[in-house]
């Protein structure tokens, strides 16, 4: 600004400051420039006719000097720097007990890059800030309007296009240190006065002659307290000149620069077309903002600033969601990369600072933990008066001395004796000489660093210092317990009221469990469905939770849901007031949790990284917690896409687990299968007998994969083949494929047995053949892996396994069977861990129980064979030479003639046989019911039908006569039983 708009205010100052640049520079330079550039910026903002307010966040002083204002001036407009869209969550502040953040959340985007997404700002709130104290002043006072002038959440990543939304909020990228921490994400903080020096010489500069260790306390010390007795114009003229230093110190960070200049811009827009629109004085209204844009020098600043030189872009089509989420000062802290404990230390400040000058501070009515109070007289219509001409004030703070506080040994005594016992229960060995250490030390430390009274930095310095010494014996170290004792991390809480409906719709359904939910902690829920039916509908909830929450918001210790079964009893450990905020911004997907569940599960079946396994993953959730056949089916029907275009093997043993489980339900629960499970067998059998020889000699394909593709194509082949498949391809898939890998070999091999074109002795031979040659032991353990992996199509190898193990114990001589039993034992536990106890169940019914039998014991494979039907067939033969052909099989056994004769009624008995030739015994049975002879007479396939009595044979041993083969099958039957 040209120095002969300047007024006559500052013109003391003025000379001062040019005399002090000519004298230490030498002549005018830059320094000069500067110097008077501070404050011309002063005498700007002080000069405009709509009042500024300069505040900083979280400050005590700004927010006293801010009560103390309002209640003096009591403006009818209040002009707020905060995001202009969410004004209609202030409201809802009543509703919450603070710190809380203003949220704004984008999950589907329009118009940013996807990568991006989602999107979120927040806005924290604390009840030691002006911006509080203005919010409550506005919205419980009548007559006055709260108007939010700032660029909004859409605006606020529109000018961050030159960055990614990463680089936006430098901060969100350190991971947070604690859960407290963490409750705002990775959301872009968005605050009102970030004042802090941008030029990183500078801040060293400051912190060093201060003799400080970070900013927080730099700032508690040589500006919080000064002006925290200071008048109105005061308090404003200094804010202006530490804005204006800071700004004209930036660094020439081109983009950063340009986002404040138009956010300055968006802001005076927005103010003149409200006056405009209004018909608003301005010596009626308040404007609220940081310091930093208070000094702003841009050409659209002040009520007659240019309005045709700037242009507000248009939003985007994103859809934005609104709401309230808790805040704490950790997390306050560690997105904008303040000290720990300083909001906490800032907090404390602030009710002594209320104390101290008996300001009444403005609180929302209704909000929790507000005392009662009367309630707000509208504002009385008055002639607006001129305002008194203004004065400087700055000069005399300039050159006043620092104000010495005398030491309050009662508050600093006070101290030293907490942060004992706190250290005590915390673990340490501390006792009353560490407190009378602390107190002398705080009090020296402070004398080396130009300061009377102990800070709270000071007394932590000190408290680190003599209590903590050499080690920290249980979770919190002595900086974190004099954070706590100074006014610990406040977590903020949204009310019931201010939750989005699918939260209260969430507590609302859980409110039979008894618990307060709402509050932080854990609790533990019990949930007898068997007694109380009415909990099924509180268990269904709380696995949704678990599949949309973070793991430890509702986390199950007893029960599990599984396809076709259902718990009769469960135990959870709920946290849901911990994890309120995940919770709220569930609300913003959709109005329920059906819903959310839903569409996430449609969204990760349909994004372009889906892969078949994921699908029926999304396919099994649908059935587990929607119950939707309708969705599953949609869903099962988009996997057989997913599948035919899949070029790898990578997921098969994830899609050979869950095809297996969703055939399994789907046979239990309904009388025939769904067509998409049925066209999805038949696709995936005809995928990997294409892609089998590929995956075979592919080096990038596990045996794991493969085997997993072997044990889809064996498990499913009964149905694929009876929907129409041809075991012919799978034949020829395997006779094409030619692995290199021993493992696949292994597992090649194992394929070949279960088709039948490789017996089990010429596999038996091929594994003795490995151990006879030297040249191939080294590798004989990536062998057994292929075996062991071949368990899971072949089950039936087991045997083989065992005995190709053993024989490997048995033959190698130690020289060469330790050197790669460590690489056996890592094979196997690396590759077939699961697959193991199928292993070590065939070799506990092998191997002897006992170790006394293990000396006598031979292995079953060098057992010589014997033919199991050898007995049979020789008590067949000595059988059928001394009775009649056929009727000796019922003389044989009568308990089985006994049991049929009572079952078809026949009470006459057996005929004893006499001296004349009669009928033999029981074919009065056959005779009796000719039907039933009839019937197996045509199955055989006898034409030949009944003998006539007097042919001298008894009715019906024509029909066994005549197909000794059967007579004899039987007869060999029964013998065994």
């Amino acid at each position: 600004m040209s120095g002969s708009r300047a007024s006559g205010v500052f013109t003391a100052l003025r000379t001062q400051l040019q005399e002090a640049a000519t004298e230490f520079a030498g002549g005018p330079d830059a320094l000069e420039g500067i110097l008077l550039g501070l404050v011309d910026d002063v005498d700007r903002a002080v000069r405009e006719p709509l009042e500024i307010f300069p505040v900083c966040h979280h400050s005590p002083a700004s927010a006293l000097a801010m009560a103390r204002r309002l209640r003096e001036k009591q403006p009818k407009v209040v002009y707020l720097e905060l995001c202009e869209d969410m004004a209609p969550l202030l409201t809802e502040l009543r509703n919450c007990r603070l710190p809380v953040a203003v949220q704004a959340f984008a999950g589907d985007i329009d118009g940013f890059p996807k990568e991006w997404a989602p999107l979120s700002v927040v806005a924290p709130i604390t009840e030691a800030s002006a911006e509080y104290q203005a919010i409550a002043y506005a919205l419980d006072t009548p007559g006055v309007e709260l108007v939010l002038v700032d660029r909004s959440s859409d605006h606020v990543f529109q000018w961050s296009d030159t960055a990614s939304k990463d680089e936006v909020s430098a901060e969100a990228d350190e991971e947070p240190k604690s859960e407290e921490a963490a409750l705002h994400g990775e959301a872009v903080g968005v605050e009102i006065g970030d004042l802090r020096p941008r030029f990183a010489e500078l801040e060293e500069h400051l912190l060093r002659h201060g003799k400080v260790r970070h900013w927080s306390e730099w700032w508690h010390q040589y500006v919080e307290v000064p002006l925290g007795d200071s008048d109105h114009d005061t308090y404003r003229q200094v804010m202006f000149l530490v804005g204006s230093l800071f700004r004209r110190l930036a660094p020439g960070d081109g983009d950063r620069v340009r986002v404040d200049e138009d956010r300055e811009r968006y802001m005076w827009t927005r103010m003149r077309e409200h006056m405009a629109a209004t018909g608003t004085d301005p010596e009626e209204c308040l404007y609220v903002c940081g310091a930093f844009h208070a000094a702003s020098r841009v050409e659209e600043f002040g009520v007659e600033g240019r309005s045709d030189s700037f242009t507000i872009s248009p939003r985007t089509a994103t859809t934005w969601q609104y709401g309230l989420i808790p805040s704490s000062h950790a997390a306050i802290e560690a997105q904008f990369g303040l000290a720990p404990g300083s909001v906490s230390i800032a907090a404390t400040q602030w009710q002594k600072s209320l104390k101290r000058t008996k300001v009444r501070p403005y609180r929302l009515e209704g909000q929790a933990g507000a005392r009662k109070s009367k309630a707000a007289k509208a504002l009385q219509a008055v002639a607006p008066t001129a305002p008194p001409p203004a004065r400087d004030r700055l000069s005399g703070f300039l050159q006043q001395p620092p104000v010495l506080d005398g030491l309050d040994e009662a508050e600093l005594l006070g101290w030293s004796v907490d942060i004992v016992r706190a250290a005590r229960r915390n673990g340490y060995l501390a006792s009353t000489a560490d407190a009378i250490a602390v107190f002398e030390t705080s009090i020296l430390l402070a004398g080396m660093r130009d300061r009377a009274k102990p800070t709270p930095y000071d007394f932590q310095d000190a408290a680190v210092t003599c209590i903590e010494k050499d080690r920290v014996p249980g979770r919190r170290d002595v900086r974190r317990l004099v954070e706590i004792m100074m006014g610990g991390d406040r977590i903020g809480q949204v009310g019931y009221e201010a939750l989005p409906p699918l939260a209260r719709d969430v507590y609302d359904r859980l409110e039979p469990l008894g618990l307060k939910l709402r509050q932080r902690g854990v609790q533990r829920a019990l949930l007898d469905m068997a007694g109380r039916p009415e909990l099924e509908a509180c268990s269904d909830v709380l696995w949704m939770l678990r599949r949309l929450m973070p793991p430890a918001a509702a986390r199950p210790i007893m029960g599990e849901r599984r396809l076709g079964e259902r718990s009769i009893q469960e135990s959870w450990d709920l946290s849901l007031g911990t994890h309120q905020r995940a919770l709220i911004e569930l609300g913003y997907e959709g109005v329920s949790i059906e819903q959310v569940l839903e569409q996430r599960l449609r969204r990760e079946a349909y994004g372009p990284r889906a892969t078949t396994a994921g699908v029926l993953a999304a396919v099994e959730d649908s059935l587990l917690y929607l119950r939707s056949g309708r969705l599953a089916d949609e869903l099962g029907t988009h996997a057989l896409k997913v599948l035919s275009a899949e070029r790898t093997v990578d997921g098969a043993p994830e899609v050979l687990r869950r095809a297996r489980a969703l055939l399994a339900y789907y046979r239990t629960s309904r009388p025939e299968l769904p067509a998409w499970i049925e066209s999805f067998v038949r696709t995936g059998y005809a995928h990997y007998c294409t892609l089998l020889p590929t995956a075979f000699r592919d080096e990038d394909a596990t045996v794991g994969q493969v085997a997993a593709m072997l044990g889809f194509l064996f498990s499913m082949e009964s149905l694929a083949l009876s929907l129409g498949c041809d075991r012919t391809q799978l034949e020829l898939a395997v006779a094409q494929s030619h692995p290199e890998d021993p493992s696949k070999t292994a597992l090649l091999w194992a394929a070949q047995v279960q088709l039948g074109t490789l017996s089990r002795a010429e596999l038996r031979a091929r594994c003795d053949a490995l151990l006879d040659n030297p040249l191939v032991v080294p590798s004989y353990p990536r062998y057994l892996s292929g075996f062991v992996h071949a368990l899971e199509p072949v089950p039936g190898l087991a045997d083989v396994v065992v005995e190709a193990v053993s024989n490997a114990f048995g033959r190698l001589p130690d020289t060469v069977l330790l050197p790669w039993l460590p690489l056996l034992i890592t094979t196997l536990r690396k590759g077939a861990a699961d697959l193991a106890p199928l292993l070590i169940r065939e070799a506990g019914r092998v191997f002897p129980g006992r170790l006394p039998a293990l000396d006598s014991w031979v292995p079953p494979w060098r057992q010589p064979q014997v033919d199991p039907f050898a007995a049979s067939r020789a008590r067949h033969s000595a059988t059928a030479a001394q009775a009649p052909r056929g009727l000796a099989l019922l003389a044989a056994h009568p308990a089985a003639c006994d049991a049929v004769a009572g079952l078809l009624g026949c009470e006459d008995g057996w005929q004893q046989p006499g001296p004349s030739p009669v009928p033999h015994t029981g074919a009065a049975l056959l005779a009796a019911h000719p039907a039933t002879c009839d019937a197996v007479a045509e199955l055989l396939g006898c034409e030949e039908g009944w003998a006539a009595a007097g042919d001298g044979g008894a009715p019906g041993s024509a029909l066994v006569a005549g197909h000794p083969a059967s007579a004899e099958a039987l007869e060999a039957l029964l013998a065994d039983a």
